[in-house]
C-alpha cells in the first residue's frame, strides 16, 4: 500500500531553525516518517542554508518564498505551501499555528484534508499591533472552523478552543528530546564559561520572552562571578533587541550567545547551573522541558502554560516582578548548593512528553482523518 503524503507548512524550516514550532516540527517530522509516511516539510526559503528541495534524514524540505516581513512572511508562505500540497496531491496537510491557519479554507477548497495545531495565542505577542492581532484571532476561528482535526499543545489552550468555538480539539503536548549525558563542555571555552556555574535563558530576543526583566533581576543579584547566558536570536534591528542589547552591555557578567544550535546549543545548555524562563507568553515551553531534562534547577514566569508543567511552587515567580526574580534567584542558588539530583523530573519527562509518544498521538489523529472519521 502506497505511504501516505502528510505536509507540514507554518514554519520557518528545519534543521537547527531556532523556534517553538520549529523544534516541535523539526521532532514530529522524522517520526512520522519513521512511523509509515511521507512527510515534506514547508519552509520559508530566507531561513534555509538550501534553497532547493532537499531531503534531511527521511523528510523532504521545501523552500518556498517568504516575503522579509514580520506581518506577511508566515501567510504569504503558507499560501505558497498550501498549492504546493495541494499540486502534490498531499493526503493531509498540517498547519501549525494560528497565522498560517488562515489558509485552512483555502486548503479545503483545494480538496485537502486539514489538520491543525494551535501553538499559543500569538495574539497576546506584544510585538503585534491591533490589526495583526485581529487577523491572528481570525486565523485562529478558521483554523478550529475549517480543519479536519485540531491540535492543541496545552490543555489550558485545548479547553479554551473547545469553549470558544464547540469543536473537538485533542492536547498533544510540545516533547523534549533525550540525550544521554552532557554534550561536549569544550564548547563552553568560546565564552569562557565553566559547567554548572552561569544561569541560562534560551529563547529568542523578543518582547513577550522578557530578557530586560532577567538582565534588571541579575543585576539587582551583583553576582557576576556567575555569568548570565541569554542564548537566542531576534532582529537586531528592532527596538527591543537593542534594548536588551544595551542594557545586557552594562550589566557585568551578562553574555548574549546569539542564536546557537545542534551540539553548541546542547553543550552550553546541558552545563548550566540553573535555567530562568521570565516570559509573558508560551504555548508550551519547550526550552522549560529541556532545561528539567537536564536535572538543572528552574525558574519560570507564573503564566498559565508554564504552571501547566506543574513544578514546585518555589520555581515560580510573579511575571514582570524584578524584585521577586531576584529574590527567586538568591534562593536557587543556595538550594543548588545542596541539590542531590535524583533524575525523578527526567523520569517524569520521559513517560509524559516523549517524542515518540507524541508521534504516536498524531499519527493516530492523521489516521482519523484519513478514514473520514469526524473531530
Amino acid at each position: 500500500m502506497a505511504r501516505k503524503r502528510i505536509f507540514m507548512v507554518g514554519l520557518r524550516g528545519i534543521p537547527d531553525v531556532q523556534g517553538g514550532v520549529e523544534k516541535h516540527v523539526e521532532a514530529l517530522s522524522q517520526l512520522c516518517a519513521d512511523k509509515g509516511y511521507d512527510v515534506t516539510v514547508i519552509g520559508r526559503r530566507n531561513y534555509l542554508k538550501q534553497k532547493n528541495l532537499y531531503r534531511w534524514r527521511n523528510v523532504f524540505v521545501v523552500p518556498l518564498y517568504a516575503p522579509c516581513s514580520p506581518y506577511l512572511e508566515a501567510l504569504v508562505n503558507s499560501i505558497a505551501g498550501v498549492f504546493y500540497a495541494a499540486r502534490h496531491k498531499a493526503d493531509i496537510l498540517h498547519i501549525h499555528a494560528i497565522g498560517p491557519a488562515l489558509t485552512a479554507p483555502l486548503a479545503r477548497v483545494l480538496g485537502l484534508k486539514v489538520v491543525v495545531t494551535h501553538h499559543g495565542f500569538d495574539y497576546d505577542r506584544q510585538k503585534w499591533g491591533a490589526v495583526a492581532r485581529k487577523v491572528l484571532k481570525l486565523g485562529e476561528y478558521v483554523g478550529m472552523k475549517y480543519s479536519n482535526a485540531r491540535i492543541a499543545v496545552s490543555r489550558n489552550i485545548a479547553g479554551a478552543m473547545q469553549k470558544r468555538y464547540g469543536v473537538e480539539v485533542e492536547f498533544i503536548p510540545n516533547g523534549v528530546s533525550v540525550f544521554e549525558g552532557r554534550a561536549n563542555a569544550d564548547y563552553l571555552k568560546k565564552f569562557q564559561l565553566t559547567p554548572d556555574n552561569y544561569l541560562i535563558n534560551v529563547a529568542r530576543i523578543v518582547p513577550e520572552k522578557r530578557q530586560l526583566d532577567l538582565i534588571n533581576a541579575y543585576a539587582d543579584l551583583n553576582r557576576p562571578d556567575i555569568p548570565l547566558v541569554l542564548v537566542g536570536g531576534g532582529n537586531e534591528y528592532s527596538d527591543y533587541y537593542m534594548q536588551v542589547a544595551a542594557r545586557a552591555g552594562e550589566v557585568a557578567g551578562v553574555i548574549m550567545t546569539g542564536a546557537l544550535a545542534g551540539e553548541e546549543l546542547a553543550a552550553i545548555f546541558s552545563n548550566a547551573g540553573m535555567f530562568i524562563l521570565p516570559s509573558s507568553h508560551e504555548g508550551m515551553p519547550i526550552a522549560l522541558l529541556e532545561a528539567l531534562h537536564y536535572d538543572m534547577p528552574v525558574l519560570a514566569s507564573d503564566i498559565v502554560a508554564n504552571k501547566e508543567i506543574g513544578l514546585e511552587d518555589e520555581c515560580y515567580f510573579p511575571l514582570g516582578d524584578i524584585a521577586a526574580l531576584t529574590r527567586a534567584l538568591e534562593r536557587q542558588l543556595i538550594a543548588a548548593k545542596t541539590a542531590t539530583g535524583d533524575g525523578a523530573e527526567r523520569t517524569k519527562l520521559q513517560h509524559d512528553f516523549s517524542w515518540d509518544h507524541i508521534a504516536d498521538q498524531t499519527c493516530a489523529i492523521y489516521e482519523k482523518v484519513l478514514s473520514g472519521s469526524k473531530q
